[in-house]
């Protein structure tokens, strides 16, 4: 079986192909891309994998697809562990493609299927809106510290603009979700659980097109709420969460803040943790577990919520 990694930069691609230890360079333009869909035509790989890199990957990832090839887009973090753990330290763009070709022959990643142009626009809008929300909580830290007027009006006007700018932003994404009648459902349905709004429901549906595809214990593992075991001999370490997609976990621990107060559900979920003498911080974590789980099931059976 024949596996491809490819590693993405800027101006070009580089390939590396396995077992035969091939290995080229290609533009990263229309020229470089028909190339390299008529190499790999003379000899189809079982896989070719990519590493998520800033936005970069998407053209290529979706003109292999248009192929009909076998394609994952995975984690760099994940290529660049596996490489450590056999001892390749060095890092070039050739040695890269070449970690990521071994990665996808030794560990074989599940190809999913890319996101379509529609999805791919609202992520893009989902993202925006997070860096102008990050922009806009760091603009007030400065301006709780300034001490110079002029400072203080110059923070002021770019806040003005920041909400501004939030604004317009939630009518794009008010619009977008409104436009197609599969994600209004969807979000009809998300929105029927008390506590969740509309920056959750549209960041889920950007960037979590999973949720209700999976079971219980595989999305919790994707968004990163799975707890991780630390124990070593009779050693038992304080469970952790860690790695996932970021992104979804922040949104959804804001959403299970709010849901601790209005949601009958959680509300008394929470309760019983703490009552049991668990940490808030540990029983919050719990509860965006649950809520994600509610969540997940409700999608999964397309039923609106209702207590039991």
């Amino acid at each position: 079986m024949i596996f491809v990694g490819i590693d993405v930069s800027k101006d070009r691609l580089d390939v590396h192909v396995r077992p035969s230890g091939e290995a080229f360079v290609v533009a990263r333009d229309d020229k470089g891309l028909a190339t390299l869909g008529e190499r790999l035509r003379l000899r189809p790989p079982q896989l070719i994998v990519l590493e998520a890199t800033g936005g970069l990957q998407v053209r290529v990832a979706g003109m292999l697809a248009a192929e009909g090839f076998a394609v994952a887009v995975v984690n760099p973090r994940q290529v660049r562990d596996f490489a450590r753990a056999l001892g390749r330290l060095a890092k070039t763009d050739r040695i890269d493609a070449e970690a990521i070709a071994l990665f996808a022959e030794r560990i074989q990643p599940v190809p999913r299927a890319l996101p379509d142009e529609q999805t791919r626009a609202l992520q893009a809008l989902v993202a925006r809106r997070r860096q102008l929300v990050e922009m806009m909580v760091a603009e007030k830290q400065r301006r709780s510290q300034a001490t110079n007027q002029c400072a203080k009006t110059s923070l002021q006007a770019h806040l003005d603009w920041l909400r501004k700018a939030i604004e317009e932003i939630d009518a794009d994404l008010d619009g977008a979700v409104r436009a197609s009648p599969l994600w209004r459902a969807s979000e009809d349905l998300l929105r029927s659980v008390p506590g969740i709004g509309p920056v959750l429901t549209r960041t889920l549906l950007a960037e979590l097109p999973e949720l209700g595809r999976l079971t219980r214990r595989r999305i919790s593992a994707l968004v990163g709420l799975a707890p991780l075991n630390r124990d070593s001999g009779k050693m038992r370490g304080r469970r952790t969460i860690a790695g996932g997609r970021a992104s979804v976990r922040h949104v959804l621990y804001m959403a299970a803040l709010v849901a601790t107060r209005c949601n009958p559900v959680i509300a008394a979920y929470y309760a019983r943790l703490l009552k049991a003498g668990k940490a808030k911080k540990t029983a919050l974590v719990a509860c965006m577990h649950k809520l994600l789980v509610i969540l997940n099931a409700i999608m999964r059976d397309q039923n609106p919520w209702k207590i039991a």
